[in-house]
């Protein structure tokens, strides 16, 4: 079998392992394409075998990008942002690929959600990622499109900006004042993930469902914070911060040059419950049993790196 996929978001953190479980699956009968504005920015995919990294703006470039490949699996997300910037991407990206892949005779589109999201959710990024999919299930009414949406709950894993991030800051800290301590997750491995969309592309089952992709344990923020730190070797003690505090906290970050740490938004978004409802289909259907976290974090947070992982992430702000 052969498969040509176009991956949107392929050179972040996600992209990386899906090309990689791509080329585990398929071998040479996979060409995979990865759209960048930035050239640099995937180094991380440009020298796997069967991969074509192409300089293009996602939301200009698409007609010109969808023509000619069998799947479309899209990635592109943020975290962080204004209203209309969670609009632009997580609902006005959607729009385009509705539109796109029908007028270049392409069906089939998987597409990245998030556990939590409602149209209701008291968050923008969970109330955009909801109407995104909103846009993309009408579409599946009104032209040829084969969808599934998968939603994850929090993803780990080497490179990941979560849970190297609490091992990096427990390095550095005598203390970890945390706010959403007792926010409820199921955090799922990366290559779990990964193996979930190759999986979804190549079951003609999946065209129509919607996935909740979640790991075997529900953790609070606190508990998964004492872990990072635990494997790391910089276990600190935390200190959960009340809902006003953390929100002044939250504030603060806001305004410091860059990519803040936490926003409010974040916060709001730690308020509902980042887990699987059971209600849906998930890894298991999938044929996937996920790994535990005591079995990845030791692969990738080893002990005493806190230095290397606090310059790496220095670097990336």
């Amino acid at each position: 079998m052969s498969l040509s996929v176009l991956v949107l978001g392929g050179s972040g953190f996600v992209g990386r392992a899906l090309c990689e479980q791509l080329l585990r699956r398929f071998g040479a009968g996979v060409s995979i394409t990865v759209p960048t504005r930035r050239l640099p920015h995937a180094q991380a995919v440009q020298s796997l075998p069967g991969v074509t990294v192409v300089q293009a703006d996602v939301f200009r470039d698409l007609p010109a990008l969808v023509p000619g490949h069998d799947a479309v699996v899209n990635l592109i997300a943020i975290l962080q942002g204004s209203a209309a910037a969670f609009e632009h991407v997580h609902v006005e990206l959607p729009r385009r690929l509705a539109a796109a892949l029908p007028a270049a005779g392409v069906r089939r589109l998987v597409h990245v959600s998030a556990l939590g999201v409602d149209a209701q959710a008291p968050s923008r990024y969970l109330r955009s990622k909801a109407a995104g999919e909103a846009v993309l299930q009408v579409a599946t009414q009104t032209s040829a499109l084969d969808l599934t949406v998968l939603r994850p709950s929090l993803v780990v894993g080497a490179g990941d900006r979560s849970v190297n991030l609490f091992a990096t800051l427990q390095a550095s800290f005598p203390l970890m004042p945390l706010a959403g301590a007792n926010a409820q997750l199921q955090p799922v491995w990366v290559q779990d993930l990964a193996r979930a969309l190759v999986e979804v592309l190549v079951r003609r089952e999946a065209i129509g469902q919607t996935y909740e992709i979640a790991g075997p344990r529900v953790l609070t923020l606190a508990e998964l914070v004492r872990l990072a730190g635990q494997v790391a070797g910089h276990a600190r003690p935390v200190l959960p911060l009340p809902g006003p505090v953390a929100t002044l906290q939250a504030l603060a970050m806001e305004c410091l040059p860059g990519e803040p740490l936490l926003s409010r938004d974040n916060l709001a978004s730690l308020t509902v419950p980042n887990i699987a409802s059971g209600r849906l289909p998930g890894l298991a259907e999938l044929g996937i049993t996920p790994a535990s976290l005591e079995a990845v974090l030791p692969t990738y947070l080893a002990p005493d790196a806190g230095v290397a992982r606090l310059n790496a992430w220095r670097a990336r702000r």
